[in-house]
């Protein structure tokens, strides 16, 4: 992972993020894939995103615009077709606190 640490303001091309003591994005207004790509490398373990890493993230986020919260693991296994260990693999800190935190989401408070 990166060097930065938790909680701070971080500028990703231009644009001031800022994260919470669990690295999560505190104005999510301002996600794009520019940042979910840092967030990515300096906080979730994940050297570069693949086309996978994408499409966990983007319905992770769109899920999320929609109903304000990171869906359940069942909904996004049955949605992307990503089983939890996948998951995993690609995101070491878990589909909460790796891929939610990437897709701009707030930190869950339930089990994702």
């Amino acid at each position: 992972m990166g060097t930065n640490t938790c909680p701070g303001e971080y500028e990703v091309n231009g644009k001031k993020v800022s994260l919470d003591e669990d690295c999560f994005i505190q104005n999510p207004e301002l996600w794009n894939e520019d940042v979910a790509s840092w967030l990515a490398k300096e906080f979730a373990g994940v050297e570069k995103m693949t086309e996978e890493h994408w499409k966990l993230v983007k319905y992770l986020r769109s899920y999320w615009e929609t109903y304000g919260v990171c869906p359940p693991i069942k909904v996004i296994t049955k949605n992307t077709g990503i089983t939890l260990e996948r998951m995993y693999d690609l995101f070491p800190d878990g589909p909460a606190h790796g891929a939610c935190k990437v897709a701009g989401a707030p930190k869950p408070t339930g089990c994702v």
